[in-house]
């Protein structure tokens, strides 16, 4: 495991792979990550994942988002909006729970990037036509690849820290 703040200040948007296949164990690690982020009320939390391996499936996702194209692996998220318990505010439930999953990956040695799904409709259609989400209740939220980044791609540091940005008390 690398240390909490290396994970923080390394994470990048990962956008091309190597080719080769994430453990199970990694992407359960992943999952079970996304799963511990604060949600709006503990128990209603909305959040349910598709992880998609299958190769025919990847294509079919990466015309839709195109960044899946050379990703291993990626785990849609999908809210379950009849579970949530803030029927307005899943989509800060739903980040809560990518991020997390992110953070884990770099941890892991693995690099992640988080393809924005919602709130674009023609977007969210598309997926969830792709996924038989059929129900109006499940709603894709992101996309988020996995895998080992490839060369150039690497997790690394990039100073973005502006004190200018921060204020007290007032804008």
């Amino acid at each position: 495991m690398v240390e909490f703040e290396q994970v923080i200040n390394t994470r990048r948007s990962i956008r091309q792979y190597q080719d080769r296949d994430v453990s199970d164990d990694d992407i359960m690690k992943i999952l079970k990550a996304g799963m511990q982020a604060p949600g709006s009320r503990l128990g209603a939390e909305p959040w349910e994942f598709i992880v998609v391996r299958d190769k025919k499936t990847l294509d079919e996702l990466a015309e839709i988002k195109p960044r899946v194209k050379t990703a291993p692996v990626a785990i849609v998220l999908v809210a379950n909006i009849e579970r949530a318990f803030y029927k307005a505010h899943w989509q800060q439930d739903m980040s809560a729970a990518c991020e997390n999953m992110l953070l884990e990956a770099v941890n892991l040695g693995l690099g992640g990037l988080w393809n924005g799904v919602a709130p674009t409709e023609e977007t969210m259609d598309e997926v969830a036509k792709l996924f038989d989400l059929d129900n109006v209740n499940l709603v894709p939220f992101s996309v988020v690849t996995i895998g080992y980044p490839a060369d150039g791609w690497e997790n690394k540091f990039m100073d973005k820290f502006d004190e200018a940005r921060i204020h007290y008390e007032r804008y």
